[in-house]
This record gives C-alpha cells, sequence and structure tokens, in this order.
C-alpha cells in the first residue's frame, strides 16, 4: 500500500471514531462555553460590596498578621470568571495573574481555588490588624494563609486577570 492510501485510511477511521468516543466521555470535552483568552476583574470598592468578608491570618517578615477582606473565589465568581460548579475540561487549564503596582506576580490556577478540587484560600484583603492597608501594602493585597512563606501574599494588588490556554 502506498503512503498516501494508509493515511486516507487512518484518516477515515479516526473521524469516523472520535465523534463515538466523545459520546461516551463527556468529561473530556471542553467546556460548553469556551472562555475568552483573557478576563480582566474589577478590584474596585463596588466590585467588592455585597461579598461576604473573610478573615485569615498569615506570617510575613517575623511578624503574624490577621487580615479581612472578600474570598478571590467570590469575586472571580461575581465577574463571570469561575462557574459556581465544579471545574472541568478546558477550564481545568485556566489560571488568575495577580499583578503589584512594581511588576511583581504571582499565579493561581482556578483548579487549585475551586473548593471541589485544590480549595486553596485567598483573601483579597483591604484590611490588616484591624486597618485599612497602608500605602506601602495595599490598598488591596492578596493572603495566601496555607502557603508555607507568605511569597504570594502580594502587596499593592494592581490588576487581576484571569488567562485561558
Amino acid at each position: 500500500m502506498n503512503v498516501r492510501r494508509i493515511v486516507s485510511l487512518a484518516l477515515l477511521l479516526f473521524t469516523s471514531t472520535v465523534p463515538a468516543w466523545a459520546e461516551d466521555h463527556p468529561h473530556a470535552s471542553a467546556s460548553a462555553t469556551p472562555a475568552a483568552a483573557s478576563q480582566s476583574i474589577p478590584l474596585d470598592a463596588a466590585a467588592r460590596s455585597g461579598l461576604p468578608r473573610e478573615t485569615a491570618e498569615f506570617s510575613a517578615h517575623g511578624q503574624r498578621h490577621a487580615c479581612e477582606g472578600v474570598a478571590l473565589v467570590a469575586i472571580l465568581r461575581q465577574a463571570g470568571a469561575m462557574s459556581t460548579e465544579p471545574l472541568r475540561g478546558i477550564d481545568l487549564a485556566r489560571r488568575v495573574e495577580a499583578v503589584a503596582r512594581d511588576g511583581y506576580r504571582v499565579t493561581f490556577s482556578l483548579a487549585e481555588l475551586d473548593p471541589s478540587l485544590g480549595n486553596r484560600r485567598v483573601l483579597l484583603a483591604d484590611r490588616c490588624d484591624g486597618q485599612a492597608l497602608s500605602a506601602t501594602d495595599g490598598p488591596l493585597r492578596l493572603v495566601v494563609p496555607e502557603d508555607a512563606r507568605p511569597a504570594r501574599s502580594l502587596r499593592q494588588l494592581d490588576t487581576l486577570t484571569v488567562l485561558s490556554p
């Protein structure tokens, strides 16, 4: 058999079996609505108002801090960037990039934030130790209490963007 005929038969076999396989494996397909390549998440007080407030503690530079604000998951869901249903398909590859005013960047996968998967707690804090954040730390900061060191507890949060593959 020549190469052209082998390739044609392989393509015919592949295209006839993939739809049947996809029907038997619905979770292997992409989500019903493809996500945009990137989505900016509003951080202003209006975007955060009405969301439940939470508290979290973390240590930085030898000091323990008690902070309060809104859960990152809550603000992502309010902006429509994260489903309230357990993530699956292409949504498992999406991620949140947080950027500070000085350009420092940290990333979280939506899968690690999803309460049904990683359940990583991240707080978008506007108050620590009973006071509004100072200009050197705020007006917003991420608090990641479960991280072994505070490298992702980013100060001076400037932008949040959800990125898709």
